[in-house]
């Protein structure tokens, strides 16, 4: 299978993480708010509504006067942009020809006529039924991002990759808050299967709805176990891990540990190769399934840390991994 582009990276767009289609110029045939949907696109045969074609995603009027389209997403979190998906599946006689990609920095939920954006993916070449990915040509910090396409058209789904920006000045050392939380800028950067749920899930807001919410790897019919390296929004020391199984019955793992470190360096493979030897900050511990597993006692003192892997025992999903402690 070929890597995702994005690997490592989160979807700013992504509704759990508070992301919105805040304002489109039209979105007649289909309700902009389905092109940040996170499950894949789907096309049913047959399907229409009162304005024609049932379509999986943003699709507006056939233009019959000059200019195009354009919808605006506001972030789930202000974050920095590295890159761009745009995704016409099933759109085939309706896609657009061509798109392009601005952003903005606007505290208001849809920003104003006298907004300064900025060109981050000048116009390109669409096709039908096909996925493109385009990197972001300036860097910055942005809260909405604004899609152009020319002259109208559907688009399936757009993705927004990038990383959350926190700004951690203005957070008291003395604050305890979940470290790797994605709201704060954790993330997962790898893991060694992913076929029934994606790493990222693991530091998702809230509990997992159901088991396609969390971490969830293969049945493993080899020797060792599976593993997945994240990395937290700030370094910190850990005080309390919390590892949650939820929805996970007949499929959690039997057993988990964390290791950790300070830094890491390279490619999240180069990463994944190095955090085989990364200390123990979280011995091998026991497992339920559906259930919220507190460790507090059992943690060892390593410092700060930055870096951590979650080996489970074989296999199995989990949907949540909460640590808990300070800023270093």
């Amino acid at each position: 299978m070929t890597p995702h582009p994005y690997a490592g990276l989160i979807d700013l767009a992504q509704p759990r993480l508070g992301g919105e289609v805040v304002f489109a110029t039209d979105d007649f045939f289909a309700d902009k708010s389905r092109m940040i949907d996170p499950a894949e696109p789907v096309f049913i045969p047959g399907k229409y509504d009162d304005n024609g074609k049932w379509m999986d995603g943003w699709e507006s009027r056939r233009k019959r006067v000059p200019g195009h389209d354009w919808a605006i997403v506001k972030l789930g979190a202000p974050g920095e942009i590295h890159g761009f998906e745009i995704d016409t599946r099933h759109f085939t006689g309706n896609y657009p020809p061509g798109a392009s990609v601005e952003a903005c920095v606007s505290d208001a939920q849809i920003p104003g006529d006298d907004t300064d954006w900025t060109l981050l993916v000048p116009r390109i070449d669409l096709a039908g039924n096909d996925r493109r990915f385009v990197n972001a040509v300036h860097e910055g910090v942005w809260t909405h991002v604004k899609l152009n396409i020319f002259p109208d058209g559907g688009v399936a789904r757009f993705r927004i990759f990038g990383t959350i920006h926190k700004d951690w000045s203005k957070v008291s050392p003395d604050t305890v808050l979940d470290l790797l939380a994605m709201e704060n800028g954790g993330r997962g950067l790898i893991a060694n299967d992913e076929h029934f749920g994606k790493v990222e899930n693991l530091t998702a807001p809230g509990r997992g709805k159901d088991m396609g919410d969390g971490w969830e790897t293969r049945r493993r019919r080899e020797p060792g176990h599976d593993w997945a390296v994240l990395e937290l929004g700030h370094a910190g020391v850990i005080e309390e891990i919390i590892v949650d199984t939820a929805h996970f019955k007949g499929n959690y793992p039997d057993r988990c540990s964390i290791q950790a470190a300070l830094e890491a360096h390279g490619t999240p493979e180069e990463m994944a190769a190095a955090a085989v030897d990364w200390p123990v900050l979280l011995p091998e511990v026991k497992l339920s399934m559906d259930h919220i597993h507190t460790f507090r006692d059992e943690l060892a003192n390593l410092g700060p840390v930055k870096f951590v892997r979650l080996n489970i025992y074989p296999d199995g999903g989990v949907s949540r991994v909460r640590m808990k402690g300070r800023k270093a």
